[in-house]
């Protein structure tokens, strides 16, 4: 998909500051540090426009990129993250279940994982309450270019077990740096939001 547009709209805290213009909507879900914002700005072939940064937790609100005028990326808080508060854990978990459960045009959730280590339990929590909700999930390996070519098929073996994929669901291996795996993820994605 060639990006002409992208742009971020707002940066919202409950559902009453949520887009209302009824475009699609994929959802970006992932621990802290994974790659979230690196991911956002390789799709989109800008540099900055999510904020990347190598403090883990940045992202406490649900941020909705608006892109090409059709669909909106929207980065949610990252999880498993220990320097947060209970009381803050809380409040971004009842934020997304909120997102999560409620939002129509939410169409899929790409659940990035970090593909050098195996999936943390967070992240199959994650996954089990996408598919608790049916929502469909495009899981996206981060890092693809720090793990050895001849260990690659191992490593994304390692991740489709743990988090025990289902058929429907696809993985896709990525590197933010290389821009591997890019044209994959557009193919998917491109299912949910024509």
């Amino acid at each position: 998909m060639k990006v002409n547009q992208a742009e971020i709209v707002i940066s919202a805290v409950s559902k009453k500051q949520y887009p209302n213009d009824g475009f699609p909507e994929i959802a970006l879900a992932g621990r802290s540090n994974v790659g979230k914002s690196s991911f956002i700005n390789k799709m989109i072939q800008r540099k900055s426009l999510a904020r990347t940064s190598s403090k883990p937790g940045k992202t406490q609100t649900l941020n909705f990129y608006k892109i090409n005028e059709s669909f909106f990326f929207v980065d949610v808080p990252g999880y498993g993250y220990a320097k947060v508060s209970k009381k803050e854990r809380e409040a971004w978990g009842r934020m997304m279940e909120e997102y999560f459960q409620e939002r129509e045009t939410l169409r899929a959730t790409v659940l990035l994982i970090d593909l050098r280590h195996p999936p943390t339990e967070d992240d199959i929590i994650m996954y089990d309450f996408l598919k608790h909700f049916d929502i469909p999930v495009l899981v996206v390996a981060t890092k693809l270019d720090k793990v050895k070519k001849a260990k690659r098929d191992k490593h994304i073996k390692v991740v489709r077990e743990a988090l025990d994929l289902e058929s429907e669901d696809h993985l896709v291996a990525f590197s933010a740096e290389t821009g591997e795996g890019k044209d994959q993820a557009w193919r998917h994605l491109s299912e949910f939001i024509s």
